[in-house]
């Protein structure tokens, strides 16, 4: 059962829910675009309205707000896991997606946690950039702000719905969330927790979930005038949809086809155990690897390099030929397969792996340069003139030596939780968090300058 707090939602939070079981009938009843936009927009309108509302909010006030939060998804740990246990009923337990959508008593655990980190984080507005004093004696500031309603689109992750608003309210941002139908009930029990901590202090309409179906995508791809920017994150076929569709402003989290180069002056036992946490620590994540790039001096040692893939993760390697020849007889036969061109620049987001050998650095560098997303890249080696050559040649949001993807991560680089991983160059790149959800505004101090 629910706590008394969850159940005694106001009828602000009744009309919200009303909404959007009249909203899914009406789908399934054969909803046009323009009924979508219809139902939305005016929901939307309440969110531009209440965004004005988090500039005049003092830090406090945003802290106490998120750390609630935090508390009551410990609290609602159960009603949490049964809703998401009615979308897992739903799913093929062998898809991908699978795991991004499961949530558990750990990992409510950790998105409590993280919500306390974002909680305890110095705001990122109101930040002096730039000052000066002009000759006309202006007094000049550049001072960051929010963006102002931020629309986020993703897929089957239920903790992005924690994330995103957290991220969002610390940033002065209103957030409008579009997850998919694979997420719908673990979304809807996620709001319903945000809307109990919000309404207390007035701020209802400040986070607004659009309704799961696909059809309704338009109508936020399109809701200028009420979304300031649109972030997209999940798979390659998503986030083309969304950068082809928007009206909106678009940031891009892009897919990650994540590489690996052991060099040769690699220490082949560091490199196993950075192989194998890259890619079996969490498969389903944009930063997990994909492809690992080997030097040919290497190929004699590849089938111990891969042994704890092969052995305790049942991972399946896609290998060229160079390495499908070494790989024979010392990598479970089952899990072996011949690379074929598609194997190459492809995200599996699941336990396999792709081999590809090279002959030195310019070979490892050039693939790279040719299948990468431009998410994680890393090379494991000694020599310290290769690991720079890398860091600096090497075209991506984040470029690692002698460590795993993994850490690609706001949690990780001390930023809170995160948005998602921006691949693109313009205004965000790398982890997505608090400094990366503002923009700013020229602030100009004069005394009766006329020019």
């Amino acid at each position: 059962m629910m706590t008394a707090a969850v159940e005694g939602t106001s009828v602000l939070l009744s009309r919200f829910f009303y909404l959007y079981r009249f909203i899914t009938h009406q789908f399934h009843c054969g909803m046009t675009t323009a009924t979508y936009e219809s139902l939305i927009y005016p929901e939307l309108a309440l969110v531009r309205q209440a965004s004005r509302q988090l500039i005049r909010l003092s830090g406090a006030t945003i802290a106490t707000i998120i750390n609630e939060l935090a508390d009551l998804a410990r609290a609602e740990t159960a009603f949490l896991l049964r809703e998401n246990q009615r979308d897992l009923e739903r799913m093929d337990p062998a898809d991908p997606k699978y795991d991004r959508l499961q949530l558990s008593p750990a990992r409510i655990a950790t998105i409590a946690g993280e919500l306390r980190q974002v909680a305890s984080l110095p705001s990122p507005l109101n930040q002096i950039l730039e000052e000066r004093q002009l000759p006309q004696g202006l007094h000049l500031q550049r001072v960051s702000v929010p963006l102002g309603v931020v629309g986020v689109i993703y897929e089957s992750r239920p903790n992005v719905t924690f994330d995103v608003f957290a991220l969002c309210l610390q940033s002065g941002n209103a957030s409008v969330l579009k997850g998919s139908r694979d997420a719908h009930y673990s979304n809807t029990a996620i709001l319903q927790l945000i809307r109990t901590v919000l309404e207390p202090h007035g701020l209802a309409h400040v986070c607004y979930l659009a309704p799961s179906e696909r059809e309704a995508l338009p109508a936020i791809l399109q809701a200028v005038g009420y979304i300031d920017v649109i972030i997209p994150r999940g798979s390659q076929g998503l986030i083309e949809f969304v950068r082809t569709h928007a009206r909106v402003p678009v940031i891009e989290t892009g897919a990650g086809i994540v590489h690996t180069y052991v060099d040769a002056s690699a220490d082949l036992a560091k490199a196993r155990a950075i192989v194998t946490n890259a890619k079996a620590r969490r498969v389903s994540v944009c930063n997990a690897l994909d492809c690992l790039l080997v030097h040919e001096t290497w190929l004699p040692q590849l089938a111990y390099l891969l042994e704890p893939l092969g052995q305790e993760h049942q991972c399946i390697v896609h290998a060229d030929a160079q390495a499908y020849a070494h790989l024979q007889g010392g990598y479970p036969a089952a899990l072996l397969q011949q690379a074929t061109d598609h194997s190459f620049g492809t995200e599996f987001l699941s336990m396999q792996l792709a081999v590809k050998t090279v002959a030195d650095l310019p070979a490892a560098l050039e693939h790279i340069a040719r299948y990468s997303s431009q998410h994680s890249e890393a090379i494991i080696a000694e020599d310290p003139a290769i690991c720079e050559h890398f860091l600096r040649q090497v075209d991506a949001a984040v470029v690692y030596t002698n460590a795993s993807t993994a850490f690609t991560d706001g949690a990780e680089f001390g930023l809170g939780a995160e948005i998602g991983i921006s691949t693109q160059k313009l205004h965000a790149r790398g982890p997505m968090a608090l400094r990366e959800l503002t923009s700013y505004k020229w602030m100009v101090r004069g005394n009766g300058q006329t020019r």
